[in-house]
């Protein structure tokens, strides 16, 4: 009973750092495993903004975040999908990427 209660707590020590690795491994590859907007600018600020990032609903966050990059400090900003500012600049970026 020994010998397989020692064995089970290999297995789990083995399962769990593959895990840990495997979640690193994705992190270091640009990959998140959350979701990254835990708040929302709805007001306008279009003229500050640099480069917007869309990221789909996926499996590690059920919405779309919208993540815009302000031009002077380079600091990252998300966007509210739902503000009609939001939806035409998101709408102008669709429609130059289709041309």
């Amino acid at each position: 009973m020994t010998s397989s209660r020692v064995i089970v707590i290999a297995m789990m020590v083995l399962l769990a750092s593959l895990s840990i690795s495997e979640g690193m491994s994705l992190r270091s590859l640009g990959v998140e495993l959350h979701c990254r907007c835990i708040q929302t600018e709805s007001k306008p600020i279009g003229r500050h903004i640099a480069k917007v990032e869309l990221i789909p609903a996926n499996s590690h966050c059920e919405d779309t975040e919208i993540i815009a990059t302000l031009k002077k400090t380079g600091q990252e900003v998300c966007l509210d999908p739902e503000a009609p500012w939001v939806k035409k600049v998101i709408q102008k970026i669709m429609s130059n990427r289709r041309r």
